[in-house]
Formats: structure tokens, sequence, C-alpha cells
């Protein structure tokens, strides 16, 4: 059926008049309207009526109070002000650990020594402003301090390893009790941290001083950091690419790198993954 044959079958309504109007219509007006109220109309009065009903009244005050009664009985939660003003102040300003700065006793390419009792490690995982971040928060880190390692030149700056003609990669120098954390806790929080997969890369930064690599400081270490690798290529598709091998000489980067994400307030996590379940 074409619109014009649907809107041409429609019934004639009767025009809206007032009350007394269709009335009138009603009462004068030949055919199938004459003494007969309009559909609409019935609907009206019926619905008039029933709003006028004592009964209908009293329900709807009753229901009211009841929703009033209702509303007004039930007590208001507690809010723990302090708690709540505690922990919006912790998420906003994590409380973060004081560490030194002096591993090892670390300058440019001399001996490293730690303190008594303690340990060294070292670990290139990407820009070591991060990486140096993430380590300072491992409790049992006693020290840290960024540089370059692993390359073939003396001396270098970070505008020559930006070059990437010297060999040397961004690495984290971390000097660590090992009574209150242990080596193999520092090598997950190195693979879980930064992406050991991609060669000479990290996220957006390119070259062979972004490469993953982990430099050792005797036999047990070396053994303990393959056995990490393996663990680590468990949860990766790809193969790890991280490179193994006793530390050459160490050249701390100049102060401006040191500490940096705090220094600039960049850092984001208080605690890197990795660390055991209640530290």
């Amino acid at each position: 059926m074409s619109r014009k044959s649907k809107i041409s079958s429609v019934p004639p309504r009767l025009p809206a008049f007032s009350l007394e109007r269709q009335k009138v219509v009603r009462e004068t007006a030949p055919g199938p309207f004459a003494y007969e109220e309009a559909p609409t109309m019935r609907t009206l009065r019926a619905k008039t009526a029933a709003a006028l009903s004592p009964l209908f009244v009293l329900t709807i005050v009753t229901a009211l109070a009841a929703c009033r009664g209702a509303t007004t009985s039930m007590p208001e939660p507690e809010v723990n002000t302090d708690m709540h003003t505690t922990e919006t102040a912790r998420n906003a300003h994590p409380v973060r650990r004081v560490v030194g700065t002096n591993p090892g006793h670390v300058g440019r390419g001399t001996p490293l020594v730690p303190s008594e009792g303690h340990a060294l490690a070292a670990f290139a995982a990407g820009c070591f402003w991060g990486v140096e971040d993430n380590f300072r928060q491992v409790p049992g880190v006693t020290a840290t301090a960024v540089g370059y390692t692993g390359g073939h030149t003396d001396d270098p700056s970070y505008e020559s390893v930006c070059t990437h003609t010297t060999g040397h990669a961004e690495a984290v120098l971390v000097e660590f009790d090992p009574k209150v954390v242990r080596y193999e806790t520092l090598l997950d929080v190195f693979f879980q941290n930064h992406n050991p997969t991609t060669k000479n890369r990290q996220g957006p930064d390119i070259g062979d001083q972004y490469r993953s690599a982990v430099f050792t400081f005797s036999a047990e270490q070396e053994t303990l950091a393959r056995a990490a690798m393996a663990k680590a290529q468990a949860d990766h598709e790809k193969p790890v690419v991280t490179q193994i091998s006793p530390i050459p000489r160490f050249w701390k980067a100049e102060e401006y790198h040191q500490q940096y994400d705090e220094k600039t307030g960049t850092h984001s996590c208080p605690l890197p993954r990795g660390l055991p379940r209640g530290t």
C-alpha cells in the first residue's frame, strides 16, 4: 500500500474543541458521532475520575509518607575522613626510599669496591634514567649510579655514546646488601621491567647504547644471570637477546644524569615489577 493510500484510509477525527463544544457536536451532528462520546474523551474522563478518587489520593499520600520515612530512618554511611585523606595523599605522593649515590665508590673507570658486607651488580635496559629509578625502590639496594660500560673507548661522554660508535651501553651500577635482597631478585626486577627481546632498542630509543645486558662481578653472578635469562625466555615468544658478560671498566655518567627521575619528579611507580610479594 502506498503512503498516499495509507493516509486516505485513516478515518476522520473530531476537531480538538472544548468540552462544551464537543457536547454540542455530539447532540447535533448526524452520523456515527451523534450521541457518542469520542474515545479520547472517555479515556480522559476515566483518568480524571480515578485521579479524584478519595481512595486513590489516600494511597498516594500513604506511599509518599512511607517513602519519606524510609529515607529519613536509614542511617548515613560512616566515612573515615582520616583514612580517606591518608590514602589519597599516599597515592598522590608515594613514599620513596632514600638510597645512596656512591655505589662501589664509583668514578671514571676507577676500580669498584663495595662497602663491607655489600655486593655490586650492573644492568643495561634502555635509558638509564628509569632503570636507575626502578632499582632505587628495591629494599636492600643501598646505592645506585648511572654510567657507561661495555664499550671500547676510554672516558666516554654522553655525546660520544649517542653517536653509537663507542660500543658503550647506558648502565646502572647497583650496590646492595645480600642479607636483605638476593641477586636473583635484582635479576627478576631487571627482566620484568624492560623488553629483553628487542636488540639495541627499548621503546622509541634505538641504538646499541640501549641494549639489554647484564654485567657480572663473579662466576656465581654469571650462572645466576643465565638461569634468570632462561626463566625470562619462558615468558616471551620472541628470543631473549640479553647479553651477559663480565663487567669491564665502568665510567660514571655526567652529574645531571644521576638520579634524574628523582631530580625531575618524573618517576611513576613507587615499586617496580619483579619484587617478592609482601615487599
